[in-house]
């Protein structure tokens, strides 16, 4: 042990004689050993065969670990946040309806929330800023978005800060739908042979860390129109971070969908097809940015598993 840790140690045996504890060096103390560890999970048959726990195996770190337990969602404390860019087309409008029909058809007791990405932040407009069970309130709280060029910013720095500061402290499924052109301008180049932006990565593994299963329906943003190399762009780095994360890229056509509804159904059977699993991850040199690499398979056939590529030890989402 070191002479750092031996005194921080030293220093909190004594406030638990004296009868307290300080928080800050409580929260400073670093977890010894493997910890509980829950990741997002979703699983899509062909035969509509269910899934069998048996035949998953599962790699941190490219070490073989033992998983304790699967379970179904199941819907009732899940939390699904829509992230709206705010510099969207005027047309979006005509979408509203589509994600008002969404959220009053999510199921008694799950949690939503509609947020609008503007200048690096996810404004909320709910009184409470939080996630919410009345499905019919969150639903009013809808509203066109302002569609002007360069109010979006940079989506990616909207949903490192949003999961950063996830706005719940109840556990749960983590979802978030996100609603933007992805283009990154903060790159250098919005050019489809420049993909390889830091904020895209650090947005992903800011999602990673927090446990959060990206999905994504790119639109067009009012400051980009007609640049399809800036669209495409757009699109490559929306998949980049839904992969990476566990969830899914719904649309990438040429142009805005007619219709948002095919893939919000598509979104939400895919919430209702999703799992926690349960392992230990070794805490021993856990820091606030640590992330084990993830690797989850199945024997069984006709099932496909979409799953984050890193996890952070000591994730609680059940």
């Amino acid at each position: 042990m070191s002479v750092t840790r031996r005194a921080l140690f030293a220093t909190t045996l004594a406030s638990i004689a004296m009868g307290c504890v300080f928080p800050a060096l409580a929260q400073e103390l670093v977890p010894e050993g493997p910890v509980t560890t829950t990741a997002l999970i979703n699983v899509q048959s062909k035969s509509e065969e269910p899934l069998n726990p048996a035949m998953l195996t599962l790699q941190l770190n490219g070490k073989s670990m033992p998983i304790t337990s699967v379970k179904p969602i199941g819907g009732h404390n899940a939390q699904v946040a829509i992230l709206i860019d705010d510099g969207l087309r005027s047309s979006f409008g005509n979408q509203l309806s589509d994600l008002v029909s969404f959220i009053n058809s999510l199921p008694p007791g799950m949690q939503v929330l509609v947020g609008y990405m503007r200048n690096g932040e996810v404004y909320v407009p709910s009184k409470d800023g939080g996630f919410s069970t009345d499905h019919a309130a969150v639903s009013d709280t809808l509203r066109l978005p302002i569609s002007s060029g360069g109010v979006s910013a940079s989506p990616y720095f909207c949903l490192s800060e949003f999961v950063k500061h996830w706005p719940s402290n109840q556990p749960g499924p983590r979802f978030a739908l996100l609603l933007t052109n992805g283009v990154d301008p903060y790159n250098g180049s919005t050019s489809p042979l420049n993909q390889d932006s830091p904020y895209v990565q650090t947005a992903q593994e800011d999602a990673q860390r927090a446990g959060v299963a990206v999905y994504a329906i790119a639109y067009a943003d009012a400051g980009y129109r007609g640049v399809r190399g800036a669209a495409m762009s757009g699109q490559n780095y929306l998949s980049q971070v839904t992969q990476a994360t566990g969830g899914e890229s719904l649309w990438q056509g040429i142009g805005n969908p007619v219709s948002l509804q095919p893939f919000l159904k598509e979104f939400s059977k895919d919430i209702s097809e999703s799992y926690t699993i349960t392992f230990m991850a070794d805490a021993a040199r856990e820091k606030n940015d640590t992330l084990e690499r993830f690797k989850l398979k199945t024997s069984q056939p006709g099932i496909k598993i979409h799953a984050p590529d890193g996890v952070h030890p000591g994730v609680d989402l059940q």
